[in-house]
Parts: C-alpha cells; sequence; structure tokens
C-alpha cells in the first residue's frame, strides 16, 4: 500500500505540530513526521552575520528540491536520511535522522502548500487557521525558549519577515488545503473529524470496511 501523505500547513504558531501528533495518536497506524523546518537551505558557507539577515519565511530559503524527493522516496518504500536544522547557528547540522517508511507520512511546514511540486504529494491537505496575535505569542515563547532568540530580535524578524512572507505566500496557499482547522489544537471536534477522515481513507486502501 502506498503511504497516506497528510500535508498540514498554517501560519508560524499556528500549531501545525500539535495537530499532526493528534492526528497521529488517533490513528493506530505506524506514521512518521517530516518538518519542512529541517529542510531549510545549508548556510554553512556564510558568515553567522549574514545567516541572521536571511529572510527564512520566503520559499528561496527552503532546500524544497531534496524535500521533494524525499517524499517521493518514502512514498516509493524507499528510507531517507532526513537532515536537521541548527536554529541557533541559523544553518544545517552535520546530524542526520534515518527515517524509514511507514503507512502514513505527516508532512508540517508553514510553506508546503506554496510549492505545487509538494502539493501534488499530499493525499490530505490540511491547513490550520489561528489569528495572527496567538501566532506571534507561541512564536515568541518558542524561540526564546527553545531556540536562543532575543525578545528584540523576534519581534523584528516577525515585522520584518515573518508578517510579509505570511500575507504573501502562507495565507494565500490556505485556498489549496482540502480541510481548514480554525483554533488549531483546541478545536477537537474538527480534530475528531479529520481523524475519521484520515482512518477512512486509510480503511479504504485496506480494502476493509470503512
Amino acid at each position: 500500500m502506498r503511504p497516506l501523505i497528510i500535508g498540514v500547513a498554517g501560519g508560524s504558531g499556528s500549531g501545525k505540530t500539535t495537530v499532526a501528533m493528534a492526528i497521529h495518536a488517533h490513528l493506530g497506524v505506524d506514521a512518521v513526521f517530516l518538518d519542512q523546518d529541517a529542510y531549510y537551505a545549508d548556510l554553512g558557507h556564510l558568515p553567522l552575520e549574514e545567516r541572521i539577515q536571511t529572510n527564512f519565511d520566503h520559499p528561496d530559503a527552503l532546500d524544497t528540491d531534496l524535500m521533494v524527493a524525499h517524499l517521493e522516496a518514502l512514498a516509493a518504500g524507499a528510507p531517507i536520511d532526513k537532515p536537521t536544522y541548527d536554529f541557533a547557528q541559523h544553518t544545517r547540522a552535520q546530524a542526520t535522522v534515518r527515517v524509514e517508511p511507514r503507512d502514513v507520512i505527516l508532512v508540517d511546514g508553514i510553506l508546503i502548500f506554496a510549492d505545487a511540486r509538494l502539493r501534488r504529494l499530499f493525499d490530505v491537505k490540511v491547513f490550520v487557521d489561528v489569528a495572527d496575535d496567538l501566532r506571534f505569542i507561541r512564536r515568541m515563547q518558542r524561540d526564546v525558549s527553545e531556540r536562543g532568540r532575543s525578545v528584540d530580535s523576534v519581534i523584528a524578524q516577525y515585522l520584518g519577515t515573518v508578517r510579509p512572507m505570511h500575507l504573501e505566500f502562507v495565507e494565500p496557499s490556505k485556498r489549496y488545503a482540502d480541510i481548514i482547522v480554525p483554533e488549531g489544537g483546541r478545536n477537537t471536534i474538527a480534530i475528531q473529524m479529520l481523524e475519521a477522515r484520515v482512518a477512512a481513507e486509510i480503511a479504504r486502501r485496506r480494502g476493509l470496511p470503512g
């Protein structure tokens, strides 16, 4: 059976990973996660000062060719070595993570629906829609506590690139979604409906009663 590939998109801080984890927890099947954040381009050839100035919310900041190749490999039943990213140093880390193909592949990222090559690989496309102020607060908390950023740098990045790129690329990509989940992981009814839809698709692929 070809894996069921589910894309979960939404703005930074929308709770995409929470929604993806909730789906996984209730499916009862083997699943793997692929996070678009791991596929930022390798900027190791640039000095740190230049890396910091990179617009990480633009599609050009991502190694989409590699992500497409990895998704195609997993869909074909082949393992991959997923890159990892050092957010403190703004470049790709040396370590990789071995990912084996599974029944379900859950993919999350802010820009996964902005590229047609990625969109065509998703069997189910989910967009997590959360108010801007809540997303900003969550991003602030995450970047300060987990990624070693200062409050001032988070605010500057949000106003300089995150918000403009959200309006230019992320928000318009919502039109490609099959399912829109308002309020993210707190919307239990929407998540339950999504889980039922995914479970039915898996059963269909296996030839089981829906």
